[in-house]
């Protein structure tokens, strides 16, 4: 035996040895693994996120900054800070909360509650005080040490600061070209609730730009003006990583904010909006309606938080706007040049043209006007009106072949939806009515009607009619009463009275009587003086619930074609009819005679 597994498990000092190979090299030991060796599972761990150093942790001394977060811990009042974000009336809450103390805590709600460390930036600049302790969707911000002094000269002590934070903090790649891109379109919106940059408050904008006019288009040659799938979605996926460009939160009148986009497309293809929260009566679709009437760009999406801009292949900017503008214009006047030039070289030359000279007229305006003159008469052309009438015939006869056809159609799903409808049927059996029976008397019939009628809980039947659902329901009433009451929304009596038996000879019951309601009618039946709840409910001479829904579609469905196919049949009869009016008027017979045959006519058409 050249190869043997000899394996050791178990050696002292809790050591394992690998399963050894007799007969192979070290090589094939090295590639080849035993069914019951594991491989090592590679463990990935989270990364853990660096922690933000606070302004408060910097400025504030280690003991101090101590007793402040376990007094805040302690807090249970607070400000709201809603949708709208740190508005002014927040700012005087907290001011107000510290003039009795020194700690005033807010908490937050969307948007703000999803990014606290920006939310911590807005409060420390808005307030000038240092938030000195987080938690959840609350923080709690302290007025300072020098708080009397600010509140006299009514300054805070962080209004100089730059508004993205922190002084001195190192801002990204990403943060400083998205800075550079919106550098120029207008005041930002401090207040954003997302990472930085901040986008510009398009709500600051003016309304109305004096001699605002939407950019010039031009298609580009060869090419498709609208966007293919592949275009939209590759797009859309762009404007996913793009930084927010634009806060908005008015319906009506953005000229500035068109006129900021055009601005913005010069440098990006797509310009990115984000709806305010909290602020009433704002309409997206009004929003992106008006920037698309205004811009010309193209809608790539549309919703509660966002309106993405694309400006289109169509697009020019203005320097290269102006250049074919004043392209087209000069050619325009080099074209007008040589069009004078042509008139005058053609307005100095006379030529002068004899008929005499053209010795033949084959093929001339002369040769056709000479055979109208000599051989007009012997062509018997036909009137207009009866050119007309055969076109107009024509059309019938067409018109007519196109009604058959459907009426053809109609004619086929009719007859697959009875075969259908046979099928389904054949596996319905009726139960007979036993003649041996119970017997009511007046009185008792009008003491269970009585009953049901005072009742609260009914059985419905519904568009599928009785099927082994309704009666195993019926058998569940009885179970607690003694009478049942099943409505039914069928309008003819006689549907209703059809049904009543169909459900008595199911379900073994008496038919108690019939009432109208003010919707449908109600049937009451008894259960009877002998009831015994059988043991099965189900019954095998019924259809199931999905076979009652299919027989109900099938007959709604063979009512309406037959409906329609009524509707083929009288137009094709009243086109027949036109028909053979058209054809008696275009070969000469009279209106008396046509109205003596006119019967005769349309029975044989028929």
């Amino acid at each position: 035996m050249s190869k043997i597994v000899r394996s050791i498990e178990t050696l002292p000092g809790n050591q394992q040895q690998s399963p050894v190979v007799l007969g192979s090299s070290d090589s094939d030991d090295a590639n080849k693994k035993l069914p019951w060796v594991r491989e090592e599972k590679v463990v990935r761990y989270r990364l853990k996120k660096d922690k933000v150093v606070t302004q408060a942790e910097l400025v504030l001394d280690q003991d101090l900054l101590e007793r402040l977060r376990a007094e805040a811990a302690r807090m249970r009042i607070w400000v709201k800070v809603k949708k709208l974000g740190v508005t002014q009336r927040v700012v005087d809450e907290i001011k107000s909360a510290w003039e009795t103390n020194e700690l005033a805590m807010a908490k937050f709600d969307l948007p703000l509650c999803r990014n606290m460390d920006r939310a911590r930036e807005i409060v420390e600049l808005k307030t000038g005080g240092l938030v000195v302790w987080t938690w959840k969707d609350s923080l709690v911000v302290y007025r300072g040490c020098n708080y009397e002094v600010a509140k006299n000269s009514g300054i805070s002590n962080m209004v100089d600061d730059d508004i993205y934070g922190i002084p001195g903090e190192e801002l990204s790649l990403f943060q400083r070209e998205g800075d550079r891109l919106l550098e120029g379109l207008g005041p930002r919106f401090v207040d954003w609730w997302m990472p930085k940059p901040l986008p510009v408050d398009a709500d600051l904008l003016p309304e109305v730009v004096p001699g605002y006019m939407p950019p010039s288009r031009r298609w580009p040659p060869y090419g498709r003006p609208q966007l293919k799938d592949t275009e939209l979605t590759s797009l859309r996926k762009l404007a996913r990583i793009l930084p927010t460009h634009f806060v908005l939160g008015r319906n009506r009148r953005l000229q500035g904010l068109a006129f900021a986009i055009l601005k913005l497309w010069q440098n990006s293809n797509i310009a990115k909006i984000a709806i305010k929260w909290g602020v009433p009566n704002t309409d997206n679709e009004q929003m992106a309606n008006e920037l698309k009437r205004l811009t010309g760009g193209v809608l790539l999406l549309r919703n509660k938080f966002f309106i993405i801009l694309y400006r289109g292949k169509d697009y020019l900017p203005s320097e290269v706007a102006t250049l074919v503008s004043e392209r087209e214009t000069e050619i325009r006047r080099c074209h007008l040049d040589e069009e004078s030039s042509r008139k005058k070289a053609a307005d100095s030359v006379h030529i002068v043209v004899d008929p005499s000279l053209n010795s033949s007229k084959t093929g001339t305006l002369y040769e056709f006007w000479d055979i109208q003159n000599k051989f007009g008469g012997l062509v018997k052309g036909k009137k207009e009106n009866e050119l007309q009438l055969e076109a107009e015939k024509a059309n019938l006869e067409r018109e007519l072949r196109i009604q058959e056809r459907k009426l053809f159609i109609l004619e086929m799903k009719i007859e697959n939806s009875m075969r259908e409808l046979t099928k389904l049927n054949s596996e319905w059996v009726p139960t007979e009515n036993d003649a041996d029976r119970e017997i009511l008397t007046d009185e008792e019939r009008e003491c269970f009607r009585k009953i049901a009628q005072k009742l609260r809980s009914s059985l419905v039947l519904g568009r599928r009619g009785v099927f082994d659902g309704v009666v195993e329901g019926l058998y569940q009433h009885w179970k607690h009463r003694e009478v049942v009451k099943v409505i039914t929304m069928q309008r003819t009596f006689t549907q209703v009275i059809y049904t009543a038996k169909s459900l008595e000879a199911e379900s073994g019951g008496i038919l108690v009587s019939v009432e109208k309601l003010s919707k449908g009618h109600a049937i009451i039946l008894y259960r009877g003086k002998n009831y015994r709840r059988p043991q099965k409910f189900h019954s095998e001479n019924l259809l199931t619930k999905r076979e009652a829904l299919q027989r109900s579609i099938l007959m709604q469905r063979i009512g309406s074609l037959k409906f329609f196919a009524h509707q083929r049949r009288q137009a094709i009869t009243n086109m027949r009819s036109e028909l053979v009016w058209l054809s008696c008027f275009l070969y000469g017979i009279s209106s008396l005679f046509i109205h003596k045959k006119k019967k005769k006519i349309l029975s044989v058409l028929h």
